[in-house]
């Protein structure tokens, strides 16, 4: 069975940003656990981060921070990484293509979760 868990903690990076010139930086720490029962490779990412205006801006790409993360049943890998808005609030989700040892690929869906500045929000 194919159990992928992702949870995924955001952060307002004051220090980065310039609110004067609506540039807003936030981290994002991910724990991808394999709570299946096969080991599993993670292949690509597929973001989708949308704005406090509705804009919105789709990435793509090989892996995760420059790895491709093989995770064992049981095992979990973190990362952090970060992205930048136009807007002090927004939200981000999407999903990682995963690959078991025998050549199934399967997604693991990445939970929506919101990006604001604290505060913002009211």
């Amino acid at each position: 069975m194919n159990k992928i868990e992702v949870s995924v903690l955001p952060a307002y990076i004051a220090e980065q940003s310039d609110p004067q010139n609506n540039h807003y930086v936030f981290s994002y720490t991910v724990t991808i656990r394999n709570e299946g029962s096969r080991p599993a490779k993670l292949l690509s990412r597929h973001w989708i981060i949308t704005d406090g205006d509705g804009a919105v801006q789709e990435v793509k790409g090989d892996g995760v921070i420059g790895k491709q993360p093989y995770l064992q049943p049981g095992d979990e890998f973190r990362y952090t990484s970060g992205t930048f808005m136009n807007t002090p609030f927004g939200t981000m989700h999407g999903s990682y293509q995963m690959i078991t040892d025998d050549g199934e690929k399967f997604e693991a869906e990445i939970p929506a979760f919101q990006l604001a500045v604290p505060n913002a929000l009211h």
